[in-house]
């Protein structure tokens, strides 16, 4: 009984939570935009979205362990894909624009609040799209703007680190800009129901997590990533990397599938050898 009030109370904050971001986003957003300067707004309209996620983030109770660094300056922040709450996870540590699969601009509410929020969406397999997405990513960082990117252009459980879609590291080198892997792992109960994966749709999967007494995340800021003399492909593969080597650390599920791995390519190379 206990924990049906406590679900309810939640679903409760979470319809007050989604109104006030609608009357932040249609509302204060273009005052302040008419009011202030284009800077002084963008700095108003970051501490709105920020805060926003905060909410956000203790309505569904998020126990984070945070590691490592935050960016200094101008930074793409590029992380493993696991869950919608990746972008809560992440955004309320700094003021950043999202980069979303264009599925989400259409997405009841939070399409809205998203492309209201400067989102940059993304439309696999569309060359033209690709090419307008990174001249806005170039734009953005101009701008002195944080992006933050999910280069494996889908979510997994967690337990693999996909490849890397090299071209979304392109604009950080156009622009000189920090370039920070960020690797992200949920706990507990979260390790399994976290996970926003195949068919999954929002409203069930977000009932789902409110359910949980809390969300255990561990979120771990890797080193920024020396890109000088380098190329988007070597720049990509080397993230992905460091993320893959923090996460095993954490995950014996992942150091088991990496030993194999490894292991079938030592049998392969030896009957290759003996052959």
């Amino acid at each position: 009984m206990k924990s049906k009030i406590r679900l309810y109370y939640k679903l409760f904050q979470i319809v007050i939570l989604f109104i006030n971001g609608l009357i932040i986003a249609a509302g204060i957003f273009p005052a302040l935009n008419f009011l202030y300067s284009a800077r002084e707004a963008k700095t108003r309209r970051d501490a709105l979205k920020t805060r926003w996620l905060q909410w956000f983030s203790a309505i569904v109770n998020l126990h984070i362990i945070k590691e490592g660094e935050l960016p200094k300056k101008r930074a793409i922040l590029v992380g493993n894909h696991i869950s919608w709450l990746d972008i809560i996870v992440i955004g309320q540590y700094l003021p950043a624009y999202f980069v979303a699969k264009s599925d989400i601009s259409s997405w009841p509410v939070i399409g809205y609040l998203a492309r209201q929020g400067g989102t940059i969406f993304i439309r696999r397999g569309n060359k033209q799209h690709i090419k307008e997405t990174a001249e806005k990513m170039v734009w953005s960082l101009k701008q002195n703007s944080s992006i933050i990117a999910f280069p494996e252009g889908t979510t997994t459980k967690g337990d693999e680190v996909l490849h890397f879609h090299a071209s979304l590291f392109q604009p950080a080198l156009l622009t000189r800009s920090l370039i920070q892997p960020v690797a992200i792992q949920y706990h507990g109960a979260a390790q399994e129901l976290a996970p926003f994966v195949g068919d999954d749709a929002f409203v069930p999967h977000l009932i789902r997590m409110l359910a949980l007494d809390k969300i255990e995340v561990r979120l771990n800021f890797l080193p920024v990533i020396n890109s000088s003399g380098k190329n988007r492909h070597s720049v990509s593969l080397e993230a992905r990397d460091m993320i893959e080597r923090k996460i095993s650390k954490c995950s014996p599920q992942m150091l088991r599938t990496r030993s194999i791995l490894k292991l079938s390519r030592g049998e392969s190379y030896n009957s290759k050898a003996q052959s």
